[in-house]
């Protein structure tokens, strides 16, 4: 009776404490599932589809990096992570990762840790393909720019460029985007390979303009603290990259906008 109590007594110990540490990612990987916060309006890196599906290369980069810590495809759940909601969602648990062309700042990692960088890009600027005066952000003075809320982008056109720029925020890029078109906005201003895909999607209404004007650096978010898991990630990051998966994800992602593919960064976010 006593050793049937205590192998039962052990078995519920087994199965409460699993084969990893739940407060970590990679110790909720090992029960083969993830949550995982991505855009889902950036055509080329993010971006959930109208019959369901999740594609672009961060997509790509979530699932290798899913998979390297043991979580196959069909074990992750994709939540929409917006630009203002990112780390709260790593802050509350409701999300284990986001992978959401996150910008590391130093703001930022006061609420939450980083793993990589995995991408390299700059700020630049989409207008209506008809526009003429519009060359960049110096020529923003008494137009209307628009962002998305949470987003460092407009302002950083209004401090260094031109004070007088009106900015208008959305929710989304795909709300600035239709903004545009329509007239509402002069232009749009973020990344420049988010606004590559909207270029290419819109190829005769919309235009990229002037030299890019900011260098940012795309992380992988990870609860703050969570050094152990920032490291796995990281070697994930490394492992696609000299597989050549890296480029290939670009390449089939992003490269039929005529963006050129960048040379991979090197990680700095370490211990």
């Amino acid at each position: 009776m006593r050793r049937a109590a205590l192998l039962t007594a052990v078995a519920v110990f087994a199965s409460a404490c699993g084969s990893g540490d739940a407060s970590t990612v990679i110790g909720r990987a090992d029960s083969g599932k993830l949550t995982i916060g991505i855009r889902y309006d950036q055509p080329g890196l993010s971006q959930r589809r109208l019959d369901g599906r999740y594609v672009g290369f961060d997509v790509d980069v979530a699932k290798y990096v899913a998979n390297e810590l043991g979580v196959k495809d069909t074990g992750i759940t994709f939540k929409e992570a917006r630009g203002a909601a990112r780390e709260s969602m790593l802050e509350s648990g409701e999300a284990d990762l986001i992978v959401a062309s996150y910008s590391i700042t130093d703001a930022r990692k006061e609420k939450v840790s980083f793993a990589g960088p995995y991408f390299e890009t700059g700020q630049g600027m989409l207008v209506r393909y008809t526009e003429a005066a519009i060359q960049g952000p110096a020529t923003m003075n008494g137009r209307k720019l628009c962002s998305v809320k949470g987003s460092t982008s407009a302002q950083k056109v209004k401090t260094d460029f031109a004070q007088n720029v009106q900015i208008v925020e959305y929710g989304q890029y795909s709300d600035c985007v239709i903004a545009l078109m329509a007239g509402n906005v002069d232009a749009v201003t973020t990344d420049e390979v988010i606004l590559a895909g909207f270029a290419a999607e819109n190829p005769e209404l919309l235009k990229l303009v002037g030299e890019t004007f900011s260098k940012e650096r795309y992380g992988i978010g990870v609860p703050k603290g969570d050094n152990e898991s920032r490291d796995a990630v990281n070697k994930a990051i490394e492992k696609m990259i000299s597989s050549g998966e890296w480029k290939r994800a670009l390449e089939r992602n992003v490269g039929p906008s005529g963006y050129e593919i960048p040379q991979p960064p090197t990680i700095t976010e370490k211990s």
